[in-house]
């Protein structure tokens, strides 16, 4: 039986380094993206680097329409027994200048789209010998941040259901993870926007490191992955009357 990984938000940053961690470890993968040249070329990039096969789905996953169809599709024609849900948005404004369609679309991607497909893949995860499902929140999950608001929120949701899910499947062969990564090295950008603000490069990683972490440890079957333990400890002990000021003046800095 050939079994799959399913990646979404694959075509880049810590989705294309979760996609060749799996292809190195000889996992087959199925790499969801937007629509985009990039991630076929990548498929064929790891199909011959690697000897493992590797698909390539492209669609809008904002969409809730596109979400199930992508499940529809995959439960007809493949057996997924590690579902990681990387797609997912954040960004830095002033909730007032916020358009109403960025608000949405954090809400759509980083909620629905992580939900629902862990929703409809579920059951094909539950007839293979082992699943596994790796849902990316964020230290951000553990407080709460002006000019931020709707993205901590929203990986609040995902650590929330992450943490349920994996108590609600004890006794089945599914296993459920979430790490909680401070920033990422995925785009110019991004080092940009978190350099002026966050702690400086402080806690940046990669996302080649990133992805190599969570493959093992979600393998180890790890309910939750932390990668920063200092600043982890320092969220939990911290009041929030200290923290949400401090965080809120930072993230002020990335508007700039």
């Amino acid at each position: 039986m050939t079994q799959y990984a399913l990646v979404t938000g694959a075509r880049k940053g810590l989705g294309k380094a979760f996609a060749i961690e799996l292809s190195k470890r000889k996992i087959n993968t199925i790499l969801v993206g937007s629509p985009n040249k990039e991630l076929g070329a990548l498929c064929e990039k790891l199909k011959k680097k690697y000897k493992v096969d590797s698909i390539a789905y492209e669609t809008d996953l904002s969409v809730y329409e596109n979400v199930v169809d992508l499940a529809e599709w995959v439960n007809l024609h493949y057996n997924v027994y590690i579902l990681i849900n990387n797609v997912g948005k954040g960004g830095t404004k002033k909730i007032l200048d916020a358009p109403v369609d960025y608000i949405n679309k954090i809400l759509k991607l980083n909620i629905v789209t992580t939900s629902v497909l862990t929703h409809q893949l579920l059951p094909n995860l539950l007839k293979q010998p082992k699943g596994f499902i790796l849902n990316i929140a964020s230290l951000a999950a553990y407080l709460p941040i002006g000019f931020k608001t709707v993205y901590p929120a929203s990986k609040s949701f995902i650590y929330s259901f992450s943490r349920g899910l994996n108590e609600e499947l004890k006794g089945t062969n599914v296993f459920v993870s979430v790490v909680t990564p401070g920033p990422i090295s995925t785009n110019g950008d991004v080092k940009k926007r978190t350099k002026k603000g966050f702690f400086g490069g402080f806690l940046m990683q990669t996302p080649e490191f990133v992805a190599k972490k969570c493959v093992d440890k979600l393998l180890r079957r790890k309910a939750e992955i932390i990668l920063n333990p200092v600043t982890w400890f320092l969220i939990k002990v911290l009041p929030v009357w200290i923290e949400t000021p401090l965080m809120t003046k930072i993230a002020k800095k990335e508007l700039n």
